[in-house]
């Protein structure tokens, strides 16, 4: 039966929002590409990424000289807020329009702001991708639908953030990837990474290098596309012998040959009676199979937060 906290982990088949979902996820580029001219280069890319907040998802504060402004996206009000830091504010509407549109008023509404920026506007990671400025295919934007993406990731943000709290050793943000369009968290062991052999579809192999330059066990959600569902995912950077082997936990949970991860389809998750529960136990025992088989000092890595008696 389906879990008492259904209206907490919403329902979101692809096939009922891929056009929004297309969108959104070129707009979401176009923000996060700003960022990433602009913001001082971080380890793996973590300067590049977005956040997720109360109301949306968020840039959070991006230098430009001496002056900072952030951009979020509202999807409350459905709306993109560009805010400085002298106190300036400026709203464009999450409405139906173009990509490229979209890209000319963002683009247009910081130069009325006094900042130039330039950006590479070929999309990354999207089967043939049209440069923003040229794109008037993808137009689509379902308020319902944009909303219930954001749901969703307030709840995945939450448990990835409890998980990444269980652990001392180095670890990112939980983070937004507007590339793959994905919420992650990645833990590492410490030690450097053979070379990434690179090779992933619509990523320059030195950005990949760069992102696996040491090992990693990365979880997070992913929203699907095409034929594949939403789905929890995780893996590791390189994979252990043995890796895909691991039992971990629910039993709902797979290691799939063709993405080369372990999987928890989101559906399992909404059906549970205790989805937490369900989503925690996948990314500990994943974790367990990427630290255990990778001989990871997990005595010196793992963190157990004081509790106040």
């Amino acid at each position: 039966m389906p879990s008492p906290l259904a209206d907490i982990w919403l329902p979101l088949p692809v096939a009922a929002w891929q056009d929004t979902n297309a969108t959104l996820h070129l707009w979401t580029q176009i923000i996060g590409k700003i960022r990433l001219a602009l913001a001082p280069r971080l380890n793996h890319w973590w300067h590049s990424t977005l956040y997720v907040t109360p109301r949306g998802l968020t840039t959070s504060a991006i230098p430009y000289g001496t002056r900072t402004f952030q951009i979020t996206f509202d999807f409350l009000k459905h709306q993109l807020v560009v805010e400085t830091s002298d106190g300036i504010t400026r709203t464009i509407e999450l409405i139906p329009r173009s990509v490229a549109d979209f890209y000319q008023v963002v683009m247009s509404t910081l130069r009325d702001l006094g900042m130039e920026v330039q950006i590479w506007t070929m999309p990354q990671e999207v089967a043939d991708p049209i440069p923003f400025e040229q794109d008037t295919q993808h137009a689509v934007y379902d308020s319902e639908y944009a909303q219930r993406f954001w749901q969703i990731l307030v709840q995945c943000d939450r448990l990835l953030t409890l998980f990444r709290s269980r652990y001392a050793g180095k670890c990112s943000p939980v983070h937004f990837f507007w590339g793959s369009f994905d919420l992650a968290v990645t833990r590492f062991s410490g030690q450097r990474a053979p070379e990434h052999p690179g090779g992933v579809p619509g990523m320059a192999d030195w950005v990949t290098r760069e992102a696996y330059s040491h090992e990693v066990s990365s979880c997070g959600f992913w929203f699907g596309k095409g034929s594949i569902e939403a789905l929890f995912y995780a893996y590791a950077y390189p994979a252990p012998e043995g890796f895909k082997d691991y039992p971990v936990q629910p039993q709902e949970a797979f290691f799939s040959p063709e993405m080369q991860e372990f999987i928890l389809p989101y559906e399992a998750v909404r059906q549970s009676s205790d989805p937490d529960k369900m989503v925690l136990a996948f990314l500990q025992t994943t974790y367990e199979a990427a630290a255990d088989l990778g001989h990871w000092d997990r005595t010196v890595l793992e963190y157990t937060p004081i509790v106040k008696s």
